[in-house]
């Protein structure tokens, strides 16, 4: 019998397959990062024990995937969920999700739309000078944390949640103004192309980690994920050198675990470890 995460990855490659087919219609590059990337490379798949893909795209080709993957989507099985198209979504980048199934996550309960997906984040123009980043970094940390709390966003679930009324009119007004001030903060930068860096600022490594030259995201070849083939940046070593370090040797087996889920329901049946 399948295990659960053999499960997700298959639902998993139908996302990202109508992923790189809406990049290639719409003329987008888009490019595979993190764990992602490293599995590309590494094991030309999935990291066996990994259960999220990642994905990114420059803020202006990510901007218009938001803006026209919609119409695209509207007769699948797909939803794009961005702050904008789910009023409970607390996070600054997007998901696709597959709307035929359902999870629940380790560590995080919400009352956003929940399906097998994968993230797609905007990589935004970062200044040169360091106080100018932290500054900037610290902004958009702030506004998450308070949209966190504010669409209730909680570690663990707890009895007492479902019995909290719906948020109201004016504290989804309240969250969607913080929405708009964090995608500003994000974007405070981008009208300069004389900046030669970008970064995914909901990144979960390190802020040097993650940075990267512009002309590195620009310059993409194909190479093999599972049965499909995808965009990864030329200088993935180099890369994947910057986040993981001696990233072709394997981590001790204690480290090889599932990250985000625990629960999931497909096919009318529930689904777990």
């Amino acid at each position: 019998m399948p295990r659960l995460i053999d499960r997700i990855h298959q639902v998993e490659l139908g996302n990202l397959t109508q992923f790189t087919q809406l990049c290639q219609e719409l003329d987008l590059p888009y490019f595979l990062m993190g764990g992602s990337l490293l599995g590309a490379i590494r094991h030309q798949g999935f990291i066996p024990w990994d259960d999220d893909v990642d994905v990114g795209l420059l803020r202006d080709d990510y901007d218009r995937f938001i803006a026209q993957a919609p119409a695209a989507l509207a007769n699948t099985h797909y939803f794009l969920q961005t702050p904008a198209s789910d009023q409970n979504y607390a996070l600054s980048y997007a998901k696709l999700l597959d709307r035929n199934t359902y999870i629940e996550e380790k560590n995080n309960v919400n009352n956003a739309r929940k399906g097998i997906f994968i993230d797609i984040f905007p990589l935004d123009r970062i200044p040169l000078e360091t106080s100018a980043q932290r500054e900037q970094l610290g902004k958009f940390q702030l506004l998450n944390t308070r949209l966190l709390l504010q669409l209730r966003y909680h570690l663990v679930d707890n009895p007492l949640r479902k019995l909290q009324s719906p948020l109201t009119g004016q504290q989804i007004a309240a969250a969607t103004d913080l929405k708009n001030q964090r995608e500003a903060v994000m974007t405070q930068y981008q009208d300069d192309d004389q900046l030669p860096q970008v970064k995914n600022l909901a990144s979960q490594y390190a802020y040097d980690k993650e940075i990267y030259d512009v002309k590195e995201l620009t310059d993409l070849i194909p190479v093999p994920f599972e049965q499909l083939t995808v965009q990864v940046p030329r200088n993935y070593d180099k890369i994947l050198q910057r986040l993981y370090g001696d990233y072709l040797t394997l981590p001790p087996e204690s480290q090889r675990t599932e990250k985000h889920l625990e629960r999931v329901i497909m096919d009318n049946q529930v689904f777990t470890d």
